[in-house]
């Protein structure tokens, strides 16, 4: 402040619409940072209970191009063939076409059609992580964010493998739920599910559909550098997650089974 104002190009982070078909159908239409596109749908559609396996999808293409309406194709559109046998998204649970970067629930019917039934146990799953080890998360997601450093205006998710300590997977997105969908997604095309042993690792708040998206994805611990909510640790403690709040430094707050962590 006070000195001579100064013009340069500044690096913005792309958020674009993204509409996802069923066999041609639209079911949401959210915005996103375009990429991994694929695996943002199937994460959508496992946390909506549609699928849950690789082998439940056929085939995903991105459409819009001649014959769509348009000349170009600006691969904003991709449709989802499901594999035979496996049902369609019901129509009491069809969001009604538009969600925002934020809110990945926007148009839902009501807060009973998002309780979605996971047909993985969270609560079966014994893995322990020492407290050190989840303080040490968000460093090393944050380190590995390298659009985050050009533009400053992304989430990210990342997948960590308590037994191993590997980082598994790491997605950005401008939407938080989307960067999580991200990872549901790669892990589901990497046939990995149910995610036992496993933590999620978010760099903003874990509200209530990022716990929602856990615990249908099998992830037995969520780790947030901010606040949850207190519908998300009702959900936690109801589904059996760990849920893990402020982590930053040496502290941390276990809201939600904390005989996860070492030491407790």
């Amino acid at each position: 402040m006070g000195g001579e104002p100064v013009r340069r190009i500044d690096t913005l982070v792309v958020e674009e619409p993204l509409e996802i078909r069923i066999a041609g159908t639209p079911l949401a239409v959210t915005m996103r940072t375009p990429g991994h596109d694929v695996e943002l749908a199937a994460g959508f559609l496992v946390s909506e209970g549609v699928i849950g396996a690789a082998e439940d999808i056929r085939s995903a293409i991105h459409c819009g191009g001649p014959g769509t309406g348009g000349e170009v194709n600006e691969y904003n559109v991709l449709d989802i063939a499901l594999a035979a046998g496996v049902a369609p998204p019901a129509p009491d649970v069809t969001r009604n076409f538009y969600t925002t970067s934020s809110c990945g629930m926007c148009g839902k019917a009501s807060i009973d059609a998002v309780r979605t039934v996971s047909r993985f146990d969270v609560r079966s799953d014994p893995v322990t992580v020492e407290p050190e080890q989840v303080a040490a998360l968000p460093d090393r997601l944050r380190a590995e964010q390298a659009v985050f450093e050009k533009t400053g205006g992304l989430h990210a998710a990342a997948l960590f493998d308590v037994a191993t300590g590997e980082l598994l997977v790491l997605r950005e997105d401008v939407g938080r739920h989307n960067a999580v969908d991200k990872v549901i997604g790669w892990a589901l095309l990497q046939d990995r599910l149910p995610l036992r042993g496993m933590v999620l690792q978010v760099s903003g708040r874990a509200s209530f559909e990022l716990v929602q998206k856990a615990v249908m994805a099998g992830i037995p611990v969520l780790s947030a550098v901010s606040a949850p909510s207190s519908l998300a640790a009702e959900l936690a403690d109801e589904a059996g997650l760990t849920l893990i709040g402020f982590v930053r430094g040496d502290h941390m707050n276990v809201y939600t089974h904390a005989q996860r962590i070492a030491g407790t």
